[in-house]
């Protein structure tokens, strides 16, 4: 909950009043930290909001990110894979004074992919 000063508009704070015959123990109270403004709150107060979260984006791009990119030969670590060819597209991803971020696919899992969608 942030609540703001209706005198000066700054933020108000939580603090402790001193102890009264009203409030032996004292009480919270809402005060501006720059105008004498303050207000004692005498129940519970709490304020809840359900967030709608966003949308995540595709980290690769999408169904066609792979559709017009570059083509390199190498050679796959994995024995099983016959592919002799990879698609790759760099993204700066970070700051400029970083390289850019190489994405790889092999060729005969894109193949494979088109073909059963």
């Amino acid at each position: 909950m942030l609540l703001f000063c209706p005198a000066c508009s700054n933020t108000l704070t939580v603090s402790r009043t001193a102890s009264s015959e009203q409030y032996p123990k004292g009480a919270n109270r809402l005060e501006c930290r720059t105008c004498p403004y303050q207000f004692v709150l005498e129940k519970r107060y709490y304020d809840r909001q359900v967030m709608k979260r966003k949308e995540v984006e595709d980290v690769m791009g999408g169904p066609g990110a792979w559709d017009n990119v570059d083509r390199t030969g190498v050679q796959c670590k994995d024995t099983s894979c016959e592919g002799s060819s990879a698609f790759f597209y760099q993204v700066q991803i970070r700051s400029a004074d970083e390289p850019m971020t190489t994405f790889y696919k092999v060729r005969h899992l894109i193949i494979t992919n088109d073909a059963v969608s």
